[in-house]
């Protein structure tokens, strides 16, 4: 199988630029080049890639994806090190999800105290005011 930049980033679903930045970084290996002198891409780099997109779908940073590729690549390695990882992220969605939460609390309240009216006696202005609505 090969591929050219443009086709992996079609089969991936990602831009050409961020493929040459994630050869940049090190997260993809430079490919061979053509006698052309295109980059040539593989089946390894295609499945690659998708791990990447898709981790990176799941809100893992580039570091994140950088250590579970690392332990990836030694198939017969304990899988401790890559469930840590992953543990690690959900506590960070979760502590996100429970901000975000709080802040729809917040919100829905200012919004619930606006009783209409003119700007001059907007509630929701008050509140987003120096003071904070205090």
């Amino acid at each position: 199988m090969a591929l050219t930049i443009g086709d992996l980033g079609k089969a991936t679903n990602t831009k050409v630029e961020t493929i040459r930045y994630y050869e940049r970084i090190g997260l993809l290996p430079k490919p061979p080049r053509t006698a052309g002198n295109y980059r040539d891409y593989g089946a390894a780099a295609l499945a690659r890639l998708s791990f990447v997109r898709r981790a990176r779908d799941l809100g893992f940073s580039l570091d994140e994806v950088r250590a579970l590729l690392d332990l990836a690549d030694d198939r017969r390695c304990d899988c401790a090190g890559i469930d840590s990882i992953a543990r690690a992220h959900l506590r960070e969605v979760e502590r996100k999800l429970a901000d975000l939460a709080a802040l729809r609390r917040e919100l829905k309240a200012v919004i619930d105290s606006c009783q209409g009216g003119i700007v001059a006696d907007c509630r929701i202005i008050e509140a987003l005011g120096p003071n904070g609505g205090r």
